[in-house]
């Protein structure tokens, strides 16, 4: 079993940043994938950015060069830092992590940003 806590949402005004946090319950060195996904109200859940276990990265062209994905194994966490934010960011954030073959979930940090 994993527990995922995510925190660092709030409302920001636009050309703002943000860092999100994800804590993971126990150790994540050998996660193979852990990934920031957003939802905003009527839509699907949709990957933001990912972070595999060699620490290689992707990102959906829509954050590409605004935000970064990174991971503390020392901390059991993953972080997303976001600049420039637009008001299209505007979502509750969820951290998602694959684990012996089961996805885990967080249970999200809203994220709102003001025009």
């Amino acid at each position: 079993q994993v527990q995922l806590v995510e925190s660092g949402g709030g409302l920001v005004q636009a050309g703002g940043s943000l860092r999100l946090s994800c804590a993971a319950s126990r150790s994540i060195y050998n996660f193979y994938r852990m990934g920031w996904y957003r939802q905003a109200p009527g839509l699907q859940r949709d990957l933001v950015a990912t972070i595999f276990s060699a620490g290689t990265t992707d990102y959906v062209d829509s954050v590409r060069g605004r935000f970064a994905i990174s991971r503390d194994n020392a901390k059991n966490t993953i972080y997303l830092k976001m600049d420039n934010l637009k008001p299209e960011d505007t979502a509750v954030y969820y951290c998602g992590a694959l684990y012996q073959g089961r996805y885990y979930w967080g249970q999200g940090t809203q994220v709102t940003v003001s025009s």
